[in-house]
């Protein structure tokens, strides 16, 4: 019986390694249809691509509507997140969860007025410290949005940093090979995700919708603070201006964002040394000092030549 028990047991488990391997494979087979399906059909690339929503942004998102009753309050206590840093940091991020300024500043009453009730909660509960969260919980609600928000621009402009150079031999490729810069755009972006994806798709639609090119390029310096995308988007705007062909100057700024790059890598490096040799004044050589110290204590106690012998 025990014997036909644990052999039940190693079958189950057998069969769920094959479950899991044949799940994993037509995983893999429905990523590479998905991507053939793309290329096939031309799927449009003004449109960003529509994500699932997890459960937590679900909730955020119910949450925020519930912001907008709170708007009106929260234009007018405004500190630290004026209405007109709201809307930078907003179109930095990309109009996180589409939240727009009126909504912003609602959330963060509503989150200040959560963040009180709990408090209250916890006191009526009688968690620890609940005298404390009283006072901490609204401030922290108040200022989460203006900390995650920040954060998101931060990051979003850390991904096009990163996508950049990329993006650029690739275009610069695709120019010098005499297609145009609208249609290289259209189908360079179809191969690239997050935020320089979203920037240039939004681009070709207002050029599609009859929006001056310059100005379009102005939208997009606006959007982003990035100084290298920022000196792309200037490079275009003067080559626009002065008539030099595009792909040299995709080309250029190619080469010198590169050589940028390469040079920050050298900085960071050369940042990273002296903190290693303090990590390895402070920590590694008193630990290696008391190992080698204990040791030689041990010796004297409990060796062979103990000071115990000598008595």
């Amino acid at each position: 019986m025990d014997a036909l028990i644990i052999l039940s047991i190693i079958a189950f488990w057998f069969c769920c390694l094959i479950g899991m391997k044949h799940f994993w494979s037509f995983i893999q087979e429905k990523r590479v249809a998905l991507d053939h399906i793309s290329e096939v059909t031309h799927v449009d690339p003004f449109e960003k691509k529509v994500k699932k929503k997890n459960r937590r942004a679900e909730i955020f998102s119910r949450v925020t509507n519930y912001a907008d009753d709170f708007a009106d309050l929260g234009q007018r206590i405004n500190f630290f997140s004026e209405n007109h840093m709201v809307k930078e940091w907003l179109r930095r991020s990309g109009n996180p969860l589409q939240l727009t300024v009126a909504r912003f500043q609602g959330l963060k009453i509503f989150l200040f007025i959560a963040g009180f009730f709990t408090g209250i909660l916890a006191m009526i509960i009688g968690l620890p410290f609940s005298q404390y969260m009283i006072i901490f919980n609204p401030v922290i609600g108040y200022f989460i949005p203006i900390i995650l928000v920040r954060r998101e621009a931060k990051k979003r402009q850390q991904l096009i940093r990163m996508d950049l150079p990329d993006f650029m031999d690739t275009v610069s490729t695709s120019l010098q090979a005499g297609v145009s810069l609208d249609h290289a755009l259209r189908e360079v972006i179809r191969y690239f995700d997050g935020p320089i994806r979203e920037e240039f798709s939004r681009f070709n639609q207002e050029i599609h919708l009859g929006v001056p090119r310059e100005k379009a390029y102005r939208e997009l310096l606006q959007r982003n603070d990035n100084e290298e995308f920022q000196s792309l988007i200037k490079a275009l705007i003067q080559g626009m201006d002065l008539g030099i062909p595009i792909a040299k100057t995709f080309k250029i700024q190619a080469d010198d964002l590169r050589q940028i790059r390469q040079e920050q890598v050298k900085e960071l490096a050369a940042k990273a040394s002296p903190k290693v040799t303090l990590v390895t004044t402070f920590l590694i050589a008193p630990v290696s000092i008391l190992m080698i110290a204990g040791l030689m204590i041990m010796n004297m106690l409990m060796g062979e030549n103990s000071i115990f012998n000598l008595f």
